[in-house]
């Protein structure tokens, strides 16, 4: 893998939550299980619920609904009833059977060693990504996080990007995106932004490598690799 894949001048990275840095879909299934279960609804399978994860809570919530009502759409008062739950629900168990995956904080290391500057952007809500951070050891790495209700839109819009660059006080062509799948791509590509995907995410089932992305990797830490040997931000 070439060490110049990645431009020189980088000053900051953005990086995904949920199957970037922590692989929460076990959380998921606790989560959604116990609303099912309370809903007198059929439980949804592991492998259907990993590819409906990435595009925000709500979403989520409404697919399995949908899914386990065989493909029939939820009414207002079903998914009304469905979020209250799943709030509780997750809230009470947020962390408690996700993992970091492995790389993750050797990867944010190496970055921050390079002189980037670190934001957390993810379209979880705000209420479930900030604790999840402290509970695994990762709050400290970020001088932002914003998740999914911090803004009007969620990834794949440009949008929430661009903001958190304003955040952050960088330019999108100097500000790296670090994520799983196609939302986080494309919500680079049209904010301006160079952007690495890992290739052990969740991409919504699909194959990550078919993704339109400047470099692909195994592991966080090796985003370093992808950078200019001696690179100095300026």
């Amino acid at each position: 893998m070439s060490s110049t894949l990645l431009p020189g001048g980088l000053a900051a990275a953005i990086v995904d939550l949920d199957g970037t840095m922590i692989d929460t879909l076990a959380d998921f299934e606790l989560a959604l299980g116990r609303v099912l279960a309370e809903m007198s609804l059929p439980p949804i399978g592991i492998d259907s619920l990993s590819a409906m994860i990435g595009k925000g809570s709500e979403h989520l919530v409404r697919s399995v609904l949908a899914h386990v009502r065989y493909g029939e759409p939820p009414s207002d008062a079903l998914f009304a009833e469905a979020w209250q739950k799943y709030q509780q629900h997750y809230l009470a168990i947020n962390g408690e059977r996700a993992e970091v995956y492995p790389g993750v904080i050797e990867g944010l290391d190496r970055l921050r060693a390079r002189g980037l500057r670190l934001a957390c952007l993810t379209n979880k809500p705000t209420a479930f990504a900030r604790p999840l951070l402290a509970a695994k050891g990762l709050a400290g790495y970020f001088e932002v996080v914003f998740g999914g209700d911090a803004f009007a839109v969620k990834k794949p819009d440009p949008l929430p990007l661009t903001k958190t660059c304003e955040a952050l006080g960088t330019a999108p062509a100097r500000t790296l995106m670090i994520g799983d799948s196609s939302n986080d791509a494309r919500a680079a590509r049209a904010a301006g932004c160079p952007v690495v995907l890992v290739t052990y995410g969740y991409n919504h089932g699909q194959p990550v490598r078919d993704v339109d992305a400047d470099g692909f990797v195994d592991s966080i830490a090796d985003i370093d690799k992808l950078l200019p040997p001696g690179f100095i931000d300026k």
